[in-house]
């Protein structure tokens, strides 16, 4: 019996190492996100993150930390090269100081699977490897597309002439050419800027944040322009512990297994945030045919020709821009 026992012990002790064992070899990697968790456009991250660990269960755990309230939107890019953080999703224009070309992603009515057979994110792999950093893909919304949200109502192109509207830096050139005045601005500070006259609309796209808005939104402009996509990046500390098995076997399923699946998955998050527009009052003010051709073109080239300045190479510029547009 006394035998038996400690035959049971053995075992359980032997099991025990084996289960510490695979748990000190699973990587964990701290995610840092631009948004905070209970943001619409989180939904995106969740999918991403879930799936991950589900693929990777044992090797690899991603351990979502938080959004703003763990580091500033505009310091995440800088904190993965920099080693600070392990994994940041962000938006593609709020690290176009670093890497210029990285906002044209947005730049585009393709969807994901267009784009990726067209070689741009290998492309981009390429070009942010320049500027120290690891790009692994993106989370793609295409269909997450953006609007100009106003307080006072607007009848026209005209109309927006010496309006002041919060941007995200990548659509700050389109404002600029329809006679406005574009500040860039973080989402959280949106509302109080509008509330107290600082701007008079904002461009944002449309996902779970109506209501919040309610008491100082009341129209927005249609169609609606560009395409969503968020930045996956790495830091060298983190891809380090990887084994290069794992690391291939990582990239090739974020960008051909688990990219075109959260492409298709923001219906129900976009019909979601069209219900909240409609519940919250705001007035759709849609510009007529040749009106809209004419500002859908605007938002396209004038975007490109700020890019072209930016990126400061003719040859790049018209090779990307085949990719996402043409």
């Amino acid at each position: 019996m006394k035998t038996f026992t400690l035959t049971k012990l053995a075992a359980g002790l032997m099991l025990a190492g084996l289960s510490l064992s695979v748990a000190a070899d699973e990587v964990r990697f701290n995610v840092v996100t631009f948004t905070p968790k209970t943001a619409a456009v989180s939904a995106g991250f969740e999918k991403f993150i879930a799936a991950v660990n589900e693929e990777f269960e044992g090797r690899l755990f991603l351990d979502w930390r938080g959004g703003p309230e763990v580091m500033p939107p505009f310091r995440l890019a800088d904190a993965v090269r920099n080693n600070s953080i392990d994994m940041a999703l962000l938006s593609p224009s709020y690290y176009s100081g670093l890497v210029p070309s990285s906002t044209t992603s947005n730049l585009s009515f393709k969807n994901y699977e267009e784009i990726l057979e067209s070689g741009f994110y290998d492309r981009m792999t390429e070009i942010h490897a320049e500027r120290g950093l690891n790009y692994l893909g993106e989370i793609p919304a295409s269909d997450v597309q953006f609007f100009l949200f106003f307080k006072n109502r607007i009848d026209g192109l005209d109309d927006l002439r010496g309006k002041r509207i919060r941007v995200f830096p990548t659509g700050l050139p389109f404002i600029e050419a329809l006679g406005a005045n574009g500040l860039v601005l973080p989402i959280g500070e949106i509302y109080t800027a509008i509330e107290r006259g600082a701007i008079d609309g904002f461009m944002q796209g449309n996902l779970g944040w109506a209501e919040q808005y309610e008491d100082v939104v009341n129209y927005y402009l249609t169609p609606s322009f560009y395409r969503a996509g968020f930045s996956i990046l790495v830091s060298d500390r983190a891809l380090g512990r990887l084994s290069d098995d794992l690391r291939e076997e990582l990239s090739d399923y974020v960008r051909h297994t688990l990219g075109p699946e959260l492409d298709r998955s923001w219906g129900d998050v976009i019909a979601a945030g069209y219900a909240e527009v409609e519940a919250a009052g705001f007035e759709e003010i849609a510009l007529e045919s040749e009106e809209a051709d004419r500002y859908l073109q605007l938002a396209i080239d004038t975007a490109w020709e700020h890019m072209a300045g930016q990126i400061g190479n003719d040859e790049l510029t018209a090779e990307l821009r085949a990719m996402l547009v043409d």
